[in-house]
């Protein structure tokens, strides 16, 4: 019997303080955005907003849409004018927005094309779209040692991967058949440091364990960190992450 699927929890907190490099090493991603003084621009996937206050910072008005109800709530709480929206679904703006600004979300949407209409369809015509998010070969070694584990506990039942992690000439297609044209795509080796691959696992991949008990969840976190152990850990450096990023500036015909 399969596993029902489940989609990832996030929980703020433990968000921001395990995962804290997502939003500190964006620093490029804005740069590439280029907010203007009274800009009207969508973070799509806001999080729990570090990055929309940065965009405001610099003089544009920000809107953020996040699908997590826990990660809007925080927004707000910054005083970010925030919504909990899917990116999949309608978005409530037409012509609206004069750039729409996305950092790690999109390979948590399958639904690419459907995404990528909604996000065009808000846009002004000329609005410009830069975004970053995992691309092809991303946490390949995680991926494989999160399948390795669950072909070790028949158990388990078979693990539902929900990262998409495209090569750019895909997502370059897709992109230009909603209506835009690309300035830059490209992929972007970025080996990232981190405190415990174990955190990362408890954040990001507890949509794939969620039907797991107590016991099984200890089981497959340890037999993952002992796996990801030999590749991934320097008793000098610490654990460093095999992240690959898919990064693009595209602008809406």
């Amino acid at each position: 019997m399969q596993p029902k699927k489940k989609s990832n929890q996030w929980n703020p907190d433990s968000y921001s303080k395990h995962t804290d490099f997502v939003y500190k090493l964006a620093s490029p991603l804005v740069n590439l955005l280029d907010p203007r003084k009274g800009e009207m621009i969508l973070d799509a996937g806001c999080g729990e907003g570090s990055l929309t206050l940065e965009i405001m910072r610099r003089g544009a008005r920000v809107i953020g849409v996040d699908q997590s109800p826990e990660m809007v709530q925080k927004a707000r709480e910054k005083g970010l004018e925030a919504y909990e929206v899917s990116l999949t679904e309608s978005l409530p703006w037409r012509v609206k927005f004069d750039a729409v600004f996305s950092n790690a979300v999109l390979h948590w949407i399958p639904q690419a094309r459907e995404a990528v209409r909604n996000i065009a369809t808000s846009l002004k015509p000329g609005g410009r779209f830069v975004a970053e998010f995992g691309g092809a070969g991303n946490v390949a070694h995680i991926v494989a040692a999160i399948k390795e584990v669950f072909a070790r506990h028949p158990e388990f039942g078979e693990p539902d991967i929900p990262w998409y992690f495209p090569a750019p000439q895909s997502y370059r297609e897709i992109l230009e058949a909603e209506g835009f044209k690309v300035e830059w795509i490209d992929l972007i080796p970025r080996p990232t440091p981190m405190e415990d691959v174990r955190y990362w696992l408890e954040i990001f991949a507890n949509g794939i364990i969620g039907h797991l008990s107590p016991e099984q969840k200890v089981i497959f976190l340890e037999e993952c960190r002992m796996i990801l152990r030999e590749s991934f850990y320097d008793p000098e450096k610490g654990w460093v992450i095999d992240y690959v990023r898919l990064r693009f500036k595209a602008w809406k015909r």
